[in-house]
């Protein structure tokens, strides 16, 4: 089902808003021209707090689709947020299946959507940026797709783990510059090490800015 425009700018104007008033929220980006481009993206971000797929779809210039657990459903402000921006509900024993994972992603992206991915796999639970799984890299080199590092901070202190209400911290978020390697690194086998250790020296390097 094709989802409604108006509905969706709606939601995204609204706690854009918040975020930047509430949150008093500050947006980077390293390569302005990615907002603007016809370039899909596999958009990987760092993940501290369920806040984090609000906080990316909001500010990314269009509509991203990405995997969530069916317990954020649960939660008025955020079921409403994150549907809106482009949530797919996943029950906690079909994200399990990491291949079935993986080929989800790969169908959204294929059919023409842009995709969001916490490549550590979880939330960190110390607001420390934890070590990368390689599904990213499976991914990217299976649709030949560029990656867009993008790291989030602050969100850990407004809405860590276990926390119900949002706290006023702020919070940065910044957009890198896109990953994008050539034909030969996505066919080779070690093409996905080539990946990773580039996402891993990205998302480094903008956890410093």
């Amino acid at each position: 089902m094709k989802p409604n425009k108006i509905f969706y700018a709606f939601i995204k104007f609204i706690f854009s808003i918040a975020l930047r008033i509430y949150n008093r929220c500050a947006v980077t980006w390293l390569d302005p021209a990615v907002k603007s481009s016809g370039q899909k993206y596999i958009v990987a971000c760092n993940h501290c707090s369920n806040l984090d797929p609000v906080i990316v779809g909001c500010f990314f210039p269009r509509r991203l689709r990405y995997f969530a657990k069916e317990e954020l459903f649960r939660s008025w402000f955020l079921r409403n947020a994150i549907l809106a921006l482009g949530a797919v509900p996943v029950s906690r024993a079909d994200n399990a299946s990491a291949a079935g994972a993986l080929r989800g992603f790969m169908r959204l992206y294929s059919e023409g959507s842009d995709v969001l991915i916490f490549p550590e796999g979880g939330r960190s639970l110390d607001g420390k940026l934890q070590p990368l799984e390689a599904g990213v890299a499976v991914i990217a080199a299976h649709e030949k797709a560029p990656i867009l590092p993008v790291y989030i901070s602050g969100s850990f202190d407004a809405m860590p783990p276990g926390a119900a209400f949002i706290k006023p911290s702020k919070i940065k978020i910044i957009f890198g510059k896109p990953l994008i390697y050539n034909e030969e690194v996505y066919k080779k086998r070690e093409g996905r090490d080539i990946i990773m250790k580039g996402l891993d020296a990205a998302f480094k390097e903008l956890e410093q800015i």
